[in-house]
């Protein structure tokens, strides 16, 4: 017997093999339920049916016979299958359940595990439920991050602290510095000599400019910049310091001169033009309540626990006492304290000089005043940029009116003035002004110090020089290419780790230290050690 179907799947025809033409027709009528797709459908069975023999094969084979479940066959037969991944549900309703804890409020009575021990045992005990488990694990995590973001805190204002104290090692140099100069006469002797005198003003020199108080950096800065000079004989350096320090920083220097270099010490005491009477700014600096407050009271006010490591400590390091000394102010009135010099290069007493430095007096500063290192470009994303904003408040309407927040600022620290350009200026009379301004202002047009109302003064007199005249950061950038400070004609050690601190960064430390005698008497003395 033989079946035939037709293509339209409408007439079935049944015939004998007997050699007769029985046969029998069946007319199937059209139905809702196609048979054409009872046909297909048959194929497909029949398609699948041995791969389906074949999987039933091998979970048998593993043991997979004893899954009761279809979660137990999702798992086993993989992602492929997604509907039956209980992995991926569980996933979300984990995802499900921490979103609804993250809009809850943590319960103050609540008692926060102190560590996840802590918290497996306590869940086991009391049989807590899956989302108070996890409120009690959001607590715990909050907990602990507000430890540490506290612990980073006072591990900022610890480093402050160390950056603005004076080391003991520094403190004792001072004193039996000081106490030479009072019992040994060629501690007292004159700098310079009477017949190097004239050399003081006499421009065919190059006169350097340094303020400061710390002899040891201050021994660091004329040493590097003599031993690297191509003309020693003729450098002029003028270091000024404060009257405690006088004494000190005079002894050192006659004790040790760098000749041919000749080395003036002068005191601020000592200069009569530079009096509050004259420069009345200075004695509101001084005695102003807010500004004592700002820089003498509780250092954490205006800190928060969710600044980063470095904010913190850029906003301790504004807060610094330094800022209100007389020093720092020092190099705004160069042009009346050095009437008689054209040109000089001013040095911060944080830097280390590691090439000559005479061709920047060769440079054409094309009627500009200042000289100096532009900070808003540069590789370094943290320590080169800076611009106007980067300094001042310019939600106040002073500032906004009057500056644009975009324009680049400059370094301080190893700046080139043309101390003739200058006088023929305004640039003291606006610094002065501007200062007036933002204590007037509370403090609040800018965290005070000397660079942001110098951007103000100088703005329009500043001309740019090469970046690799002056590197910046080593006081505050610890991933600081080494490569480049090798390749850098001035080293800049400006934020807290200063090098004659142990807080200062090891890799970049022997910089410094190259140019420190170890084995002089006062420094063994005084304990002051290389590492």
């Amino acid at each position: 017997m033989q079946v035939h179907i037709s293509h339209s799947m409408n007439r079935i025809t049944i015939s004998t093999s007997n050699g007769f033409l029985d046969f029998a027709k069946v007319k199937v009528a059209a139905r809702h339920l196609s048979y054409r797709n009872i046909f297909y459908s048959m194929l497909v069975l029949a398609f699948l049916l041995p791969f389906i023999f074949i999987i039933t094969a091998l979970m048998t084979l593993e043991n997979v016979g004893k899954c009761s479940t279809i979660n137990c066959l999702g798992r086993k037969w993989g992602p492929a299958f997604p509907p039956f991944d209980s992995s991926l549900r569980d996933s979300k309703r984990i995802l499900s359940l921490l979103s609804q804890v993250a809009a809850e409020t943590v319960p103050k009575e609540m008692n926060i595990p102190e560590s996840f021990e802590d918290l497996i045992a306590e869940v086991g005990a009391k049989n807590l439920g899956t989302r108070t488990s996890i409120l009690k694990l959001r607590a715990m995590v909050e907990a602990l991050d507000k430890q540490v973001k506290e612990t980073k805190l006072q591990e900022a204002l610890y480093k402050h602290f160390a950056s603005t104290g004076i080391p003991k090692g520094l403190h004792c140099l001072s004193l039996k510095l000081t106490t030479e100069y009072t019992s040994n006469a060629k501690a007292r002797q004159e700098l310079p000599s009477p017949e190097l005198v004239p050399r003081l003003s006499d421009n065919s020199f190059y006169h350097y400019i340094m303020a400061s108080d710390n002899v040891l950096a201050a021994s660091v800065v004329v040493s590097s910049t003599v031993k690297n000079a191509k003309e020693p004989w003729k450098i002029v350096f003028h270091v000024i310091t404060d009257r405690k320090t006088y004494a000190a920083m005079h002894a050192w220097f006659a004790l040790y001169p760098l000749s041919p270099a000749i080395i003036e010490v002068k005191g601020v005491h000592q200069f009569s033009w530079l009096t509050k009477d004259h420069v009345p700014v200075l004695e509101a600096l001084e005695t102003h309540n807010n500004i004592l407050w700002y820089y003498h009271g509780d250092l954490g006010v205006g800190t928060n626990l969710s600044d980063s490591p470095r904010l913190l400590a850029s906003k301790l390091q504004a807060r610094s006492p330094k800022y209100i000394s007389i020093l720092n102010h020092l190099r705004i009135y160069l042009p009346e304290l050095f009437p008689d010099l054209k040109k000089v290069i001013f040095l911060d007493d944080d830097v280390v000089v590691q090439r000559d430095l005479s061709p920047l007096w060769s440079i054409d500063m094309k009627g500009n005043v200042n000289g100096a290192v532009e900070t808003c470009r540069g590789e370094d994303t943290w320590v080169m940029s800076k611009t106007f904003k980067t300094y001042f408040d310019f939600s106040n309407p002073l500032i906004a009116n009057n500056f644009d927040s975009k324009k680049c600022a400059w370094a301080y620290g190893m700046n080139i003035f043309d101390l003739e350009a200058w006088r023929n200026s305004q640039i003291t009379k606006v610094y002065h002004h501007w200062v007036k301004q933002n204590i007037n202002a509370n403090l609040t047009l800018w965290r005070l110090g000397t660079l942001p109302p110098s951007l103000i003064a100088f703005d329009g007199h500043v001309h740019p020089i090469d970046p690799l005249w002056h590197m910046l950061g080593l006081g505050y950038q610890p991933k600081t290419d080494i490569e480049s400070v090798k390749q850098a004609a001035v080293i800049h050690y400006n934020g807290q780790a200063k090098p004659w601190l142990d807080i200062a960064f090891p890799e970049l430390k022997p910089f410094w230290t190259k140019y420190v005698d170890y084995s002089n008497e006062f420094i063994r003395h005084c304990n002051i050690l290389e590492s």
